[in-house]
């Protein structure tokens, strides 16, 4: 069943702060998982496998030093990770950066594509078995991206992409949505006595 993007948006949020996100980084959840189906990626599975490894067995603080993107322990989240790095978009020069372990990669290629809107320039994030390049509103990826990766290279690059078609509606895997809505209910607040009778209209009276 396909899904509006607004719709993707709006659950992806909720479900990453059903997940444990502050409000403002299940924003940022929820951006890069529309823009990853508006480009004809499953965003939705992307953020689901995120959302799915326990909070204990990823790192969302991610650090910078001497070029390099690691956490104390732990493989880095790929949203945190990606926000810091917009954050920090005026430090990436020639070398570009290095980042040590990081789940869901895919997620992180949002981010870059928005580096690559405030400088100017086209931007690579670069794995040992992948590629994904983003210039301006064109993407290119060379292979499926990984759960995983033990290392990466995000870096400045001279190749440009031509703008891709923009997809209008998302086309999520059903596990992959039924993982995200679970993780949303968890920001409905219980059911109470009173909200129930409100609910129902004329309470506790019979008026038949």
């Amino acid at each position: 069943m396909t899904r509006s993007l607004s719709e993707v948006e709006a659950t992806a949020k909720k479900a990453a702060r059903g997940a444990g996100f502050s409000w403002g980084m299940a924003e940022e959840a929820a951006k890069a998982t529309r823009w990853l189906c508006a480009k004809g990626i499953d965003g939705c599975a992307e953020l689901s496998r995120l959302l799915s490894i326990g909070s204990h067995e990823i790192n969302r603080a991610a650090s910078l030093d001497a070029g390099v993107w690691q956490s104390a322990s732990g493989p880095l989240c790929s949203i945190s990770l990606g926000a810091s790095m917009v954050d920090h978009a005026h430090d990436l020069n020639a070398d570009g950066w290095q980042v040590k372990s990081v789940v869901c990669p895919a997620l992180l290629v949002p981010f870059a594509a928005d580096i690559a809107a405030k400088s100017g320039q086209s931007i690579a994030v670069l794995g040992p078995d992948f590629s994904a390049v983003v210039s301006g509103e064109g993407l290119s990826v060379n292979a499926p991206m990984p759960n995983s990766s033990a290392s990466l290279k995000v870096q400045i690059t001279h190749k440009t992409q031509l703008p891709n078609v923009s997809f209008t509606r998302a086309d999520p895997a059903e596990t992959a949505w039924s993982v995200m809505q679970n993780f949303a209910h968890r920001t409905y607040a219980p059911a109470t006595e009173a909200s129930r009778l409100k609910g129902a209209g004329a309470g506790t009276t019979d008026n038949d």
